[in-house]
């Protein structure tokens, strides 16, 4: 659909922006079907949503504003979930509303409120911001909704996800009941059906998107490495594409610290973005990408929403996703108003079931590939290089003079090559990896060990399940009993009455000897049973499972209904007990200092 019958203004935005026509979603919400109404809109990430939302309430801003750019309330106000959204979308509507002259204000957590006060008091026709940072403007008085003519909800399941139902809310009451309210949704789960119904009157549903099939311009790939060569893939990836931008997603900021200087350490040109950074570290990261001083982005999922670099071509999921939707989310940062985009997923020897399963969920057919090698590496790089070097340039005189200089003191074969190494000391180099054999697999099986903890010592202590053992307050009691910290803890097993966990060889005897003095101080008299186990657990639950007898703890007898006596009573699965003998366990340890667990509850320090 043409954008010419679209206000002028926008029009000529939209023209010298390079746009030819509209996508569906921008078409549907300026239809004449929709003209005035309350729209509820379902359309997938990079379906070009702003301007949708922008051209469907042009009219009746451009209406009030009667060629004034300054308004004395905003007119249109657009709640976003995250920061770099509502950023986004408000240097979107900058352009947009560029030619027409209005005013933008941004309100987002993070940045200077006496700054977004003024902002607010300078006549903005539009208002863009997070939910709890306009929440706080309007309780202060700062932002007045008494002139909306309009409210968006861009990203609508994401802000219910994250808890902003009640700051939603009390804006929309805030609200004139004659504003029309746009909710843009990439799903339609109830809770946002129940909003929308509480909010809209006479609403047009509008669904772009389809839930029975994946996006269909990004090419979905599935990368089997083992567990440690996961980095390794990561950047054989990035050098095998080159793409112009690309993004690189972990679970966690120490993840992300990580790879962000192994990336930085090879070479690359990178930035981080997590929720370790602030608000202004994240600007300066996204803007040295969008200025191509970066090309690499490792982020955390708090940036997989808001985020919009239009050179961005491949997304790599360095760690799994946790599910389909966030796998999606992720890959929505690329394949955007329709360009073609990749996502690579690196999937380590022992998760591919689980990933197999999240693509069948999500409907996605991902090409399953090993992780580049360096010779197909530097296949592609010969072919970038002649594609790069035989391009018509035009060159400059003394570019010229210094080549024909060159001419006379080498010869042309020479010169050639100093071109190429040139070029190729630009780009770092590709790493080794093991081959996708049935061997490396079945190896890669004993690989998921912390470094350091290659030779161990297991420890047992009387504690389990059934005690409610856990390892957040299993740690702080070992580190306080053996003197060490908690990076000196391997893994933790816990079975039903006794718990297990590594200790490195080399620190074994120390931590041994500090158990037996720390046990037989006055304090510690009753403490928790803790000693070396010479068979590790997974010998002695088998052992267990093969015969042994129930390992049951009795209690006293006490007195039924009737003065009946009944019992004994014992923890766990009942034992039967016909020869009049019970089993059972050392007395359970109380200690000054140690976690106490009661039965059915949570492990509780005793005071």
């Amino acid at each position: 659909m043409s954008f010419k019958s679209l206000p002028q203004p926008l029009a000529e935005a939209l023209t010298d922006r390079g746009y030819e026509s509209l996508t569906p979603v921008q078409a549907a919400v300026v239809d004449p079907e929709a003209a005035g109404r309350d729209l509820i809109v379902s359309a997938q990430t990079g379906s070009g949503k702003t301007v949708a939302f922008g051209a469907a309430l042009a009219e009746d801003v451009l209406s009030h504003i009667r060629g004034t750019p300054l308004t004395e309330r905003p007119l249109v106000l657009v709640i976003a979930p995250t920061r770099e959204l509502a950023m986004q979308v408000s240097r979107e509507l900058g352009w947009l509303y560029g030619k027409a002259g209005l005013r933008i204000a941004t309100c987002v957590g993070g940045m200077d409120a006496s700054k977004e006060r003024r902002a607010l008091r300078s006549g903005p026709a539009i208002v863009v911001g997070t939910p709890g940072r306009l929440r706080d403007h309007l309780e202060r008085g700062s932002l007045d909704l008494s002139g909306l003519v309009g409210v968006v909800l861009d990203e609508a399941d994401e802000m219910l996800d994250m808890g902003f139902r009640d700051d939603l809310e009390e804006i929309l009451d805030a609200a004139p009941e004659t504003r029309r309210t746009l909710l843009f949704s990439a799903t339609m789960p109830p809770a946002i059906v129940r909003l929308a119904e509480r909010f809209h009157s006479n609403a047009l549903r509008l669904s772009l998107s389809s839930n029975d099939q994946s996006h269909g311009d990004i090419a979905y790939q599935a990368i089997t490495v083992g567990p440690s060569e996961i980095e390794n893939a990561v950047v054989n990836l990035l050098r095998f594409h080159e793409a112009e931008s690309a993004i690189c997603f972990c679970a966690t900021r120490d993840s992300v610290r990580r790879l962000h200087a192994t990336l930085q350490n090879r070479g690359f040109g990178v930035v981080a973005l997590s929720g370790e950074h602030s608000q202004s570290e994240r600007n300066q990261a996204l803007q040295a990408m969008r200025d191509r001083r970066a090309r690499v982005c490792v982020a955390t999922d708090v940036a997989a929403r808001g985020i919009d670099l239009p050179t961005l071509s491949l997304v790599i999921h360095v760690e799994t996703p946790r599910d389909a939707e966030t796998l999606q989310h992720r890959s929505g940062r690329t394949g955007r108003a329709g360009k073609k985009g990749t996502a690579a997923i690196i999937v380590p020897y022992n998760r591919r079931r689980r990933v197999e399963a999240m693509l069948r969920g999500a409907k996605i057919k991902a090409q399953w590939l090993d992780a580049p090698t360096p010779e197909a590496i530097r296949k592609k790089d010969h072919a970038r290089l002649m594609e790069k070097l035989t391009t018509p340039v035009e060159y400059e005189d003394d570019d010229r003079a210094i080549a024909a200089e060159l001419m006379e003191r080498l010869p042309a074969e020479d010169i050639a090559a100093a071109l190429v190494q040139a070029h190729r000391a630009k780009m770092p180099q590709p790493e080794e990896l093991l081959a996708n054999t049935p061997e490396a697999r079945e190896s890669a099986k004993g690989e998921r060990k912390r470094p350091g903890f290659e030779d161990v010592v297991w420890f047992k202590m009387a504690v389990g399940r059934r005690q409610n053992a856990e390892p957040r307050w299993l740690l702080p009691l070992l580190c306080r009993r053996g003197h060490i910290t908690r990076n000196e803890i391997g893994a933790i097993r816990i079975g039903q009455n006794e718990s297990w966990f590594q200790i490195p060889r080399a620190l074994s005897s120390k931590f041994a000897e500090t158990l037996k003095r720390t046990s037989e101080s006055d304090d510690a008299q009753d403490a928790i049973a803790i000693a070396e186990s010479a068979e590790g657990p997974r010998i002695e639950a088998r052992k267990n499972r093969h015969g042994a007898k129930p390992n049951v703890q009795a209690k006293p007898f006490r007195k039924g209904k009737g003065g009946a006596e009944r019992g004994p009573f014992q923890r766990g699965r009942a034992a039967k007990d016909e020869a009049g003998k019970s089993s059972s366990l050392p007395p359970k340890s109380k200690s000054k200092g140690d976690f106490k667990a009661k039965k059915g509850g949570r492990a509780k320090k005793k005071s």
